[in-house]
């Protein structure tokens, strides 16, 4: 029987980056980035079999500072973009920089766990740096790969430029080729962006402070604007894998909002399910109608949001095809709702991603460096398959 019962993995260093591997679709894999002032950081790869219910891990150092945010190439395994903090005699300062992870091999020194072993001692391999960033001198908030391309387009988010790179075939330069400023009154600063899989992979959403924009990376310029979008800070942002034009929010006002970016004067939904900032939400890649949340009152929510998902009356079987659904008010609608409220964290829960591989497993971070793996109800699972 499958075991529905959450799997720990505790990092000894705070965190707050996680990420699948995205060009990982046969094994359940999540990178988790550290964030320590004091010990050197580290990228940790995180394998976990669903089978057993075990976790294997390998560990690679991360010199040059605390990480912020990471994300992976859709097309290449061993890429890997960080935008890590930068301290210096007179300043610190957020970069961005592409790495090159190792060969994962079964000959990993002994981790954090291992008795003698003290974080930050240097007994792992180290992440091989291809080429950095140029952040203009500004706090760099995000690397985004394009999701529809061959792994070679990327833009960066800094703090008031959105820049587009390309990589070459090898991986081994990056050319910037574009660059957008963010304008308006007293300064506004990018915090996050998230790139549209729709369109040919040719729109990004980026937020600053209360606002959404939609650019077009073919001439950077915005395509549309929803202007206070929350009433506080917007934290992330999501794209529906299967509508078009459907994007979802999160910010410091507790709530999460859905958007049609045709028509951007009001949200379609408004929920407001955690008691405090919500920092990350996320689509689930092929059930649009699974939603995951997480805040820093330590909780991932899971939703069913089925009424403004591609399947709003549920799976159709091929009678229910062939006919047509003549009658779609005879088949009753499932109800949107809170599905699974998740508490394995203690403190703040900085990111949940879904993995890439499975679309019923999911991982949390919080900031005390602790891990979870947990998978989608099983009684929920079967209501979306049957």
């Amino acid at each position: 029987m499958e075991d529905d019962s959450p799997v720990i993995y505790g990092l000894e260093l705070n965190a707050r980056a996680l990420v699948p591997q995205h060009a990982e679709t046969d094994i359940i894999r999540f990178i988790v980035g550290t964030q320590s002032l004091k010990y050197e950081n580290q990228i940790h790869l995180i394998d976990f079999d669903d089978e057993s219910n075990v976790i294997n891990k390998n560990v690679f150092m991360h010199s040059v500072g605390e990480i912020w945010s990471m994300n992976t190439s859709p097309t290449d395994k061993t890429l890997l973009a960080t935008c890590y903090n930068e301290v210096s005699e007179s300043k610190a300062e957020i970069h961005g920089a592409l790495w090159r992870i190792p060969p994962v091999d079964d000959t990993e020194p002994p981790g954090l766990d291992s008795p003698g072993i003290s974080p930050g001692s240097g007994y792992s391999r180290s992440l091989q740096l291809i080429c950095n960033f140029d952040n203009k001198h500004e706090n760099m908030r995000s690397v985004l790969w394009n999701p529809s391309g061959d792994g070679s387009q990327v833009v960066t988010v800094c703090e008031q430029h959105l820049d587009l790179w390309d990589l070459d075939r090898s991986a081994s330069t990056a050319e910037s080729i574009d660059s957008a400023l963010l304008e308006g009154k007293g300064q506004p600063k990018f915090t996050t962006g998230r790139w549209n899989p729709h369109h040919s992979g040719s729109q990004i959403a980026t937020a600053n402070d209360t606002t959404i924009k939609g650019w077009d990376v073919r001439t950077m310029r915005p395509v549309y604007t929803i202007e206070s979008a929350h009433n506080q800070l917007v934290r992330d942002l999501d794209f529906n894998p299967n509508k078009q034009y459907i994007v979802v929010s999160c910010g410091d006002d507790c709530k999460m909002r859905f958007w049609d970016t045709r028509n951007t004067t009001d949200p379609l939904m408004v929920l407001q399910d955690h008691s405090h900032w919500v920092w990350s939400v996320r689509f689930n890649h092929f059930h649009d109608q699974l939603l995951l949340t997480s805040s820093s009152d330590s909780r991932v929510i899971l939703n069913n949001i089925v009424s403004l998902s591609s399947e709003p009356f549920g799976h159709l079987d091929e009678e229910d095809e062939d006919e047509g659904l003549q009658d779609k008010g005879s088949r009753e609608p499932v109800k949107d709702g809170v599905i699974a409220t998740f508490d394995e964290h203690e403190d703040s829960v900085y990111a949940v991603e879904w993995s890439t591989a499975d679309p019923w497993v999911f991982a949390s971070l919080s900031y005390d460096g602790r891990l979870v793996i947990n998978r989608v109800p099983r009684a929920e699972k079967y209501k979306i398959l049957l």
